[in-house]
């Protein structure tokens, strides 16, 4: 599961880092985001990446009730193509989700530590995500998208038995454009070829992340 992550750098390190042209939105540092919560994400569009505001938890096209989003902040990489609320977006709306660290709570005899999950070098890297477009009976049009979830690399094992899909950099634009069929054969053959990369560790922070109100450099602060 993914449930709380960061996103620390400004604007003009995540265009470059991302290939994507000029964006005049200001980008506030957050040290908790959590769901429901409006964050940019990547798309592709006719070849180039583009930068989109969307909020975490997403709402099928279908979906009559916007809360349906709340029990959607992550989509199970295993079962993704089959599920009703992710397979269409699968096909045609996937996205890259930019982060400079996760988090995670492992259980320990004393309770729940909360554990922060980064790069060695602390640099920002793209999850693997979905997007859809939801209008409501107003006519107004909601954004929103789903980070994807995988089995965790050895570093991160011991602290969950999940952890998002990580994309290696020379992955990002195969998870953009790379899938060239709808059948199911070609779509797990697609998902077949993506995995998260091993360079991964982590650390204690404090538990004030428990709280999504908690949004300051302290939540990324060793413990």
């Amino acid at each position: 599961m993914c449930g709380r992550y960061s996103l620390i750098i400004g604007m003009e390190q995540l265009v470059i880092r991302f290939g994507i042209g000029r964006v005049e939105t200001e980008l506030v540092p957050r040290y908790n985001v959590a769901p429901t919560q409006v964050m940019p994400v990547v798309v592709g569009q006719e070849g180039n990446r583009e930068l989109r505001m969307m909020q975490w938890g997403l709402v099928p096209f279908w979906a009559k009730d916007r809360t349906i989003g709340n029990r959607l902040i992550n989509a199970r990489m295993e079962t993704v193509a089959e599920k009703p609320a992710f397979k269409y977006a699968l096909r045609q709306r996937r996205c890259i989700v930019p982060a400079d660290g996760y988090y995670e709570w492992q259980k320990t005899g004393a309770g729940k530590q909360a554990l922060r999950i980064v790069r060695p070098d602390r640099e920002v890297f793209g999850l693997a995500g979905l997007w859809e477009q939801w209008q409501d009976p107003a006519g107004d049009l909601l954004f929103t998208y789903t980070i994807l979830t995988t089995s965790p690399t050895a570093p991160v094992k011991h602290i969950h038995d999940r952890m998002p899909l990580v994309l290696n950099p020379e992955q990002e634009d195969f998870w953009l454009y790379g899938l060239q069929g709808t059948t199911p054969a070609e779509v797990g053959s697609f998902i077949k070829n993506l995995w998260s990369p091993p360079e991964l560790t982590s650390y204690p922070v404090s538990n004030l992340v428990n709280n999504p109100r908690n949004d300051n450099p302290l939540c990324i602060a060793p413990a």
